[in-house]
């Protein structure tokens, strides 16, 4: 009896100092485990942006005098050469002879203007057509492989926008046409005024498009230069983005840009026209001021896919700076300073092991892989305090 009553006390003892042992070792660490994968990886920076009419012209009064009311309202399609409205002679004193003189020298001045404009016009057709040749032999040379696909679509945004250039010429010279006869039609009147004539003058549309605004449409006085309406182009859409200037450093003309939740399916794709060169500053909601600078893009999908934008309607435009596939990525998350480098925990065998990563290209979400790291191999995506060298972990659920 007293061999088995300390056999039983020495049990118990072993079951005391067990439980202890147990209470005092260390638990393992519940982590959240992901695996490192192959997938591609795109970094960009992200702005809200708005289209524009790239080509937009206001109609003002030539001359001072009382205009009839304006009929056409936002969205009517107008012609070239459309009266838009009518400006009736005021009740005034005749030109004196230096008026008389200006009115003759704003003539030769919109004549020059003119000049210029066709001789613009005359270097935009030259660039197309230089354009179009040389997207034609890029396609002969893809077609042989030759070049790549990628020289085919720079060739093919470099015709768009010559051609573009070339519309925009156009619409130029159509613009100084008609400035020179609202400046003839100005002296005509001048001379009508002193001779007793009391016709009206009619303003006509410089060029074909949509009317965009009409910031005076009731009937009343008008004073030379005073606007009347806005015409534009809606086929001709460019999107504007303010972007802080931090990130306008890394963009550049031909840069790549996406569209999305412009409030149509697909995702548009445009092309990088200008960074302008200046910035300005910009209260942001939460009244921090900001150094912005404008980047103007142009659209490259076919303008049938977005049809259905107009002036000032709002984008999400994503630039993507650099993209790749093929890469070994982890969550960001995952990383951590150490020493001049990145680490990260690799679950090994249950337990967290600091590994050093040479680390590549890196968004909000997922960071490039170079070195110290295998493809299907575990890392810890958030690391505590709790998480070090050696630490026995414990998957969550679903890790």
């Amino acid at each position: 009896m007293k061999w088995r009553a300390r056999i039983g006390y020495l049990l118990l003892a072993v079951v005391v100092a067990g439980g202890i042992a147990y209470g005092f070792m260390p638990k393992p660490v519940p982590a959240e485990l992901v695996e490192a994968v192959t997938g591609s990886l795109a970094v960009t920076v992200e702005e809200e942006g708005r289209t524009r009419v790239r080509e937009r012209y206001v109609v003002a009064a030539p001359v001072a005098g009382h205009a009839r009311r304006i009929a056409l309202k936002v969205g009517d399609r107008v012609e070239a050469g459309q009266t838009v409205a009518v400006i009736e002679p005021a009740r005034a004193a005749d030109l004196d002879a230096r008026g008389r003189a200006q009115a003759v020298a704003r003539i030769d001045a919109t004549r020059a203007a003119l000049a210029a404009a066709r001789e613009q016009v005359a270097a935009a057709v030259a660039e197309a057509t230089l354009a179009r040749q040389e997207l034609a032999r890029v396609e002969t040379l893809v077609t042989e492989n030759f070049v790549s696909r990628a020289a085919l679509d720079q060739a093919g945004a470099r015709a768009r926008a010559a051609e573009a250039g070339q519309r925009a010429a156009e619409y130029s010279e159509q613009v100084a046409r008609h400035e020179v006869e609202v400046a003839r039609a100005a002296l005509t009147r001048a001379t009508d005024a002193g001779a007793g004539g009391s016709a009206p003058l009619r303003v006509n549309a410089p060029v074909a498009g949509d009317v965009l605004a009409v910031p005076r449409e009731s009937e009343g006085a008008v004073q030379p230069g005073q606007a009347l309406l806005e015409i534009g182009n809606p086929d001709s859409l460019e999107v504007v983005v303010e972007v802080l200037s931090t990130a306008a450093v890394r963009l550049a003309p031909g840069t790549r840009a996406l569209f999305e939740r412009w409030g149509g399916a697909a995702t548009l794709e445009g092309r990088v026209r200008v960074v302008e060169p200046a910035g300005f500053t910009k209260i942001s909601a939460l009244g921090v001021e900001e150094q912005r600078v404008r980047v103007i893009v142009d659209f490259v999908t076919p303008r049938e896919e977005w049809s259905r934008l107009g002036d000032g309607y709002r984008v999400e435009a994503r630039f993507v700076l650099w993209e790749g596939d093929d890469l070994l990525l982890i969550p960001t998350s995952a990383l951590f300073r150490h020493g001049d480098g990145w680490a990260a925990f690799v679950a090994v065998d249950g337990r967290a092991r600091l590994r050093p990563l040479e680390i590549g290209e890196r968004t909000g979400l997922s960071a490039r892989v170079l070195g110290g790291l295998r493809a299907g191999e575990r890392v810890v995506a958030h690391p505590d305090d709790r998480v070090a060298d050696g630490v026995r972990l414990r998957p969550r659920a679903g890790t």
